[in-house]
């Protein structure tokens, strides 16, 4: 199992809105996520600087952030696009971390 992890920016002031939205995540993209491998997944807010720092397990070579092609995927970045910074296609700027240290 791999562990990734990535950053995105929220839009100051919505801590609260992007928070309630995840706490609704669509079952179908819950599901999704699952069926590709994508476990543990835990994203962590910095206030300081509106960061969002993203973790998450995977099997095999896919994360969340290769399935930018499926609609459900489109669709969840459509519903989240006005509270994040994003691309043009509405996906979020994600930006990957390199794991320099790990301990189990």
């Amino acid at each position: 199992m791999k562990r990734f992890a990535f950053k995105m920016k929220l839009m100051p002031g919505n801590k609260f809105e992007y928070a309630s939205r995840h706490g609704a995540i669509w079952p179908e993209l819950k599901a999704l996520l699952s069926k590709n491998g994508v476990s543990d997944y835990t994203i962590f807010f910095d206030e300081e600087t509106n960061t969002l720092f993203a973790f998450q397990k995977q099997e095999g070579e896919s994360s969340s952030q290769n399935l930018g092609h499926n609609p459900i995927v489109q669709d969840w970045w459509k519903y989240m696009a006005d509270i994040m910074e994003t691309n043009p296609d509405n996906s979020p700027i994600s930006i990957p971390l390199e794991e320099l240290f790990h301990m189990d």
